[in-house]
């Protein structure tokens, strides 16, 4: 049994910090479950492009409000209770608005070693440990 709490997380590695988001890695592919789980904090009032060519990823927002808009197509209101999910590796741009961050809990199959950050493409490259 793997038993892991999110402040120990966020006191740790586990915490990657970008300009528009952090993210605390509570669940890695050296756990051996075939998927990673994290939670995310997208800043308020910032505007992140992102393109997972090489992962799928689904998202529920548990707090704070914006949008996703899939390049070349639709944009979805974002709120408390939202599930989306990122079946189709889609290039997207995820908004979120001022007043307060998007916490975002997220899933990610193949699951991420802790070592990814976006690329300049919005990417996270596929990382062999």
């Amino acid at each position: 049994m793997i038993v892991r709490t999110l402040e120990e997380c966020r006191n740790s590695e586990r915490r990657v910090v970008a300009d528009t988001w952090e993210s605390v890695r509570m669940l890695l592919k050296e756990d051996k479950m075939g998927f990673s789980f994290h939670i995310t904090n997208i800043y308020a009032g910032t505007d992140t492009h992102i393109h997972y060519k090489n992962h799928l990823e689904s998202v529920y927002c548990i707090s704070g409000e914006g949008e996703i808009e899939v390049i070349g197509g639709k944009t979805y209101p974002i709120k408390p209770g939202t599930l989306y999910i990122l079946d189709q590796h889609d290039n997207h741009q995820l908004r979120a608005y001022e007043g307060a961050d998007m916490v975002m809990a997220c899933v990610f199959n193949p699951p991420l070693t802790g070592a990814e950050t976006h690329d300049k493409d919005g990417v996270y490259p596929l990382v062999e440990e």
